[in-house]
């Protein structure tokens, strides 16, 4: 149809054309303009279990999409506003980001390809490549709906893979075809699996025309609106996809030698003396440690694995997980065969233990603590979300039912008027209780409640800088610890705090290694705790390497931030002086960062002897595991891991493990880190099968 504009164009000149020729014209055949393209959006929910927690909108005009993104969980979650521009090959030509991420770190990164040369700009700077080939942009801080630009323009491609900018490449794979119900109507979908930029896929649907349907993992799903009822099965199949995946690897990499195993020419970190022994070899049968012998002992029933003069560490505790099977296998190639895990999604928590115990996944142990939240606007979503005291106290009873729950976390939304009687009912079944401070008291209010054990630093730090009132269920809980450097460490509020810590035995899990991650990471600097490992990561996670967390603007908040960071290792200092046990775990996935755990605690004072014992034998000790876990000892069981240098004078041995027995079940971290896209450390270390049956 012509518009009304195009027409009265064309009328004006046929009436000029007729006045200028005598002998009348045929009129010349009127050309349809083409429609402005309609804007066409799509709106998604972002739900976490149970709960919707934001929103995705997305505006197609033509090749100009438009896309909003927010979610809020605990008080946080990141908020972008996005521009993206589709060459007609649909490959992204230009690409705009704006927003902030979950902890504040300002979001502005840009890419452009014009003239022949890709250029872009994100937290690790900018960057520059002439364009000699069709390749796509991986940009560092998009939103999900990032995920229909790759698809689309994978599934345009002959091998649906593409080279990508800042570098890799990204590849698309389809996985399965499903119908969704939890809707309208039926969706008809494919299940595809997004790999290149992470270490593991991400997995998502798109419909029959295809356009994005959902994001799905196992606990987070982003859904077509008007399909949230569809959560449960979505979580589902993106656990039983990645289920798929790691059982695939556990079968590839797990080495269950037949017959008794001997792990030759080692020397042993003994946790109770605090040093190495002598040249031995150990000898394993099934899950169990049966003898220490002489280094070049041997029988002709043995595999044999020679250990080449390294040490061998008992398995390392994570007191502070929160495991999914995402990150079960790689803490096992990091030598983490036992994680507290401190609030879950409890039934999903349950189902990742029995595969464990099994032999389907890999995974260290798991000591479950029971997460109790009260329901607020900011309120977590694990565990058991409570709204009274009664609640709050029944939470306690049904941890207790359960029989393998070590202790009750206590979180930022409950009512601290509840936390007596929760105290008392967790006393009265045998739970221990931990947790963050709620809102609106201190730790000091908390420590005299009963709590057995502080989680975090900041928490025990923020009772000596907040105004009466302020909200730590909010970003605020972080951001308030830029006031830290205006504490005196010796004055009575701070004396106070650690004399009732001493007196009522309250020990902490400070989670170092996340503190300094916020207070210390720089947009463009590799951060510390990462520099050993991050050129052999994926460039995703090598970008994330050089991106901030914080918000830091100016130089007042850097060194507000910075001093923040030294004075959480002087309390913690003084915390180790006056005999507070300090648990070292993460809250981080475990992994490489339970080893930027622990060495950091060289700050403070720690010898990297002391470290390991913590990190072993008592941390196994303190979840009860001690009789069974945490040294190797003959009769405890072949948890264990070997590096090649000496830990005990350079705790950073650690980092480069050969192998790693769980159950006597054995991995060689050189075999598990390609299926994450991690260029491997070492290499497979000699390995010598029986001397065949005459």
């Amino acid at each position: 149809m012509i518009n009304r504009l195009t027409l009265a164009a064309l009328g004006g000149a046929l009436l000029l054309a007729a006045c200028t020729h005598d002998a009348p014209v045929e009129p010349e055949t009127l050309v349809e303009a083409p429609a402005a393209p309609q804007p066409v959006t799509e709106a998604y929910t972002v739900r976490l279990f149970g709960a919707d927690i934001g929103e995705l909108t997305a505006t197609t005009t033509g090749a100009n999409i438009q896309v909003d993104y927010e979610y809020r969980n605990n008080g946080r979650g990141p908020t972008m506003a996005e521009t993206i521009i589709l060459g007609a090959d649909g490959l992204p030509t230009h690409w705009t980001i704006d927003g902030n991420t979950t902890f504040g770190n300002k979001v502005a990164e840009t890419f452009a390809l014009d003239d022949g040369t890709a250029s872009w700009v994100d937290t690790t700077g900018p960057g520059s490549e002439p364009a000699t080939e069709p390749r796509i942009y991986i940009a560092q801080n998009a939103s999900p709906y990032a995920l229909s630009v790759y698809a689309q323009a994978l599934l345009a491609d002959a091998d649906q893979t593409l080279p990508a900018w800042p570098a890799g490449a990204l590849r698309l794979e389809a996985l399965e075809d499903v119908i969704v119900d939890g809707g309208p109507d039926p969706i008809a979908a494919t299940a595809y699996a997004l790999t290149g930029e992470s270490l593991d896929p991400t997995y998502f649907l798109m419909d029959g025309e295809d356009e994005l349907f959902a994001l799905i993992s196992p606990r987070f799903v982003i859904v077509r609106k008007g399909y949230e009822g569809a959560e449960a099965e979505l979580t589902a199949l993106a656990v039983r996809l990645a289920s798929a995946r790691y059982e695939a690897i556990q079968a590839a990499t797990a080495h269950k030698f037949d017959g008794p195993l001997r792990i030759a020419d080692v020397r042993i970190f003994d946790p109770a003396k605090k040093a190495l022994t002598g040249p031995v070899s150990v000898r394993v049968e099934g899950t169990t440690i049966k003898a220490i012998e002489a280094a070049n002992a041997s029988h002709p029933d043995e595999t044999v694995i020679d250990g080449q003069g390294g040490t061998l560490v008992p398995g390392l505790a994570d007191m502070h997980g929160h495991v999914g099977q995402d990150d079960a296998l790689l803490n096992i190639a990091a030598g983490v065969t036992l994680i507290r895990d401190m609030g879950n999604d409890n039934a999903k928590l349950a189902e990742l233990i029995g595969k464990i115990g099994d032999g389907t996944l890999a995974g260290p142990r798991i000591v479950r603590n029971g997460f109790i939240e009260g329901k607020s606007p900011f309120n977590s979503n694990n565990g058991i979300l409570v709204s009274s005291e009664e609640e709050a106290v029944a939470a306690v009873d049904w941890y207790a039912d359960q029989g393998d729950y070590f202790q009750v976390k206590i979180y930022n939304s409950m009512n601290p008027a509840w936390v007596p009687a929760v105290v008392a009912q967790a006393r009265k079944r045998g739970l221990g209780v931990t947790g963050h401070v709620p809102a609106f008291t201190n730790a000091n209010t908390m420590i005299e409640a009963g709590y057995d054990e502080m989680t975090h630093i900041n928490q025990v730090m923020l009772g000596w800088v907040l105004e009466a009132g302020e909200d730590t269920r909010t970003l605020l809980r972080l951001t308030a610890l830029q006031r830290l450097p205006k504490v005196d460490l010796d004055s009575e509020q701070v004396r106070h705090t650690l004399d009732l810590m001493v007196a009522n035995n309250v020990s902490i899990d400070p989670t170092y290694a996340i503190h300094e991650a916020l207070l210390l990471s720089r947009n463009g600097e590799v951060q510390a705790g990462m520099a050993d490992y991050a050129d052999n990561m994926p460039v995703g996670v090598q970008r994330d390497a050089r991106a901030a967390w914080s918000n830091i603007e100016t130089p007042e908040d850097d060194a507000a931030y910075a001093g923040a960071f030294d004075q959480i290792t002087g309390t913690l200092k003084q915390m180790k002086d006056r005999g507070i046990l300090i648990l070292m775990g993460t809250d981080m996935g475990g992994s490489f960062t339970l080893h930027r755990e622990l060495e950091l605690y060289q700050k403070v004072g720690f010898t990297p002897a002391e470290i390991l014992a913590r990190a072993t034998q008592e941390a196994a000790d303190y979840v009860n595991l001690g009789d069974e876990l945490g040294s190797i000892t003959p009769g405890k069981k072949a948890d264990f891991f070997l590096v090649p240098g000496n830990p005990v004078e350079d705790l950073k041995a650690i980092k480069t493990i050969e192998l790693v027995a769980k159950d006597g079940v054995v991995y060689f971290p050189s075999e598990i880190y390609p299926y994450f896209g991690i260029a491997p450390f070492t290499e497979v270390p000699q390995i010598t099968s029986p001397a065949p049956a005459e």
